[in-house]
């Protein structure tokens, strides 16, 4: 089959056979669906776990994390701005306790 031929052999071993498109399209809908569910599964465990360790800039550390809330919308998985920001807050070290303690007043008034 054609479209057999134009997939990647990595993902070609992970099909079964078929003489039907539809079939073989339906089979490839499956395997991005279960694809997505992991991708989304890691990026939620890299945006809850991610700690900004001093190694680089901290808006680069912020980018990052938005990144990754970014890519977790385009895979059905939205998270909430005020998560988002929560997230970032509990990711940093505890030298940076004086600005998360100022976010917190600033954000209940």
């Amino acid at each position: 089959m054609f479209m057999r031929m134009t997939v990647t052999d990595s993902i070609k071993t992970a099909l079964p056979k078929t003489e039907s498109a539809k079939e073989f399209m339906g089979f490839v809908g499956e395997r991005s669906q279960t694809a997505d569910k992991s991708l989304s599964r890691t990026l939620m465990s890299t945006l809850t776990t991610i700690k900004f360790d001093g190694s680089r800039t901290m808006h680069e550390h912020v980018i990052e994390m938005t990144n990754i809330a970014t890519r977790l919308k385009s895979v059905g998985m939205a998270v909430n701005e005020n998560f988002l920001v929560q997230f970032i807050l509990n990711s940093l070290l505890t030298e940076y306790g004086p600005f998360q303690m100022s976010y917190n007043i600033m954000k209940d008034k």
